[in-house]
């Protein structure tokens, strides 16, 4: 452990903190600058990055499409890294500046969707499908999306952050976010050990959010952590996530708004199925 750190009477912002983040957080909101968002042919318009909560709503705007749904969709990049989410465009969709934000231009006027999980509620309520009409199914499958929504931000946020990120590695919060992470994996495989999916033999929203993080952290090591986190004995959830993994949707809904890893795994931007060919 490294000196113990005395706060200070009152917090001030030190714009060099943060690590490799210090140029996306700031506590403040609003603009940082005037920019327009692009936008495209069809109705729904997303602006979002490849991350796993983008991934969440690529995934679910391709399955609509492999259903034969009309959902087609302009995916526009948002480079967090450079403050595209400050820009008065974006922050007109979402006053918070995170990814993803949507769209709908179907309606006059618009309507804007913004935070993953409201996103894909959202798109499953418009199409009809992934999100179950039955009472105690659909509340079963809100359940798991909303455990999603608010248990990864310790592994994202906590454990990747200071196991990956931080500018050093302090064992305390390390320790702290890595038994939540691992209590957060076998909640998932005692619920996996007795369904094919979440919420049972159908498959909806709450796997595709789920897998964009968990399924993701046991079959990728993302973060270089699947040895610390022992992610192999997690059995159940890999399973799960294999069987994902292989719906030719999510293997596209992966690639859209992608900046990083082997060229031909990237479509920065994403207006027509032919940006996959």
């Amino acid at each position: 452990m490294t000196k113990a750190y005395i706060p200070p009477e009152v917090w001030t912002w030190d714009k060099e903190s943060g690590g490799r983040f210090s140029k996306i957080n700031r506590p403040i909101a609003g603009t940082t600058h005037e920019k327009e968002l692009p936008v495209g042919v069809h109705p729904l318009q997303l602006y979002s990055l490849g991350t796993p909560n983008g991934v969440k709503v690529t995934v679910l705007l391709e399955e609509l499409l492999e259903t034969g749904m009309d959902a087609e969709y302009d995916a526009w990049l948002i480079r967090i890294g450079e403050g595209d989410q400050f820009s008065s465009g974006f922050v007109a969709i979402n006053p918070n500046s995170k990814i993803p934000a949507l769209l709908d231009r179907s309606s006059e006027p618009p309507i804007r969707v913004f935070e993953s999980g409201a996103i894909l509620v959202y798109l499953a309520e418009k199409f009809g499908v992934f999100l179950p009409t039955d009472p105690g199914s659909r509340a079963e499958c809100l359940s798991w999306l909303f455990c999603q929504m608010g248990s990864t931000p310790y592994l994202g946020g906590g454990f990747g952050h200071f196991y990956a990120y931080a500018p050093e590695k302090l064992e305390y919060p390390i320790n702290r976010y890595a038994m939540e992470v691992k209590r957060q994996l076998d909640v998932l495989d005692r619920r996996l050990a007795d369904t094919r999916f979440l919420c049972g033999e159908e498959y909806t929203i709450a796997d595709m959010a789920c897998h964009a993080w968990y399924g993701v952290l046991v079959l990728h090591n993302i973060y270089d952590a699947a040895v610390f986190l022992d992610v192999a004995s997690y059995g159940n959830v890999a399973r799960w996530a294999t069987e994902i993994e292989t719906r030719p949707a999510v293997r596209r809904g992966r690639r859209v708004n992608r900046t990083w890893g082997p060229e031909e795994k990237r479509v920065m931007e994403r207006h027509s199925r032919s940006d996959f060919d």
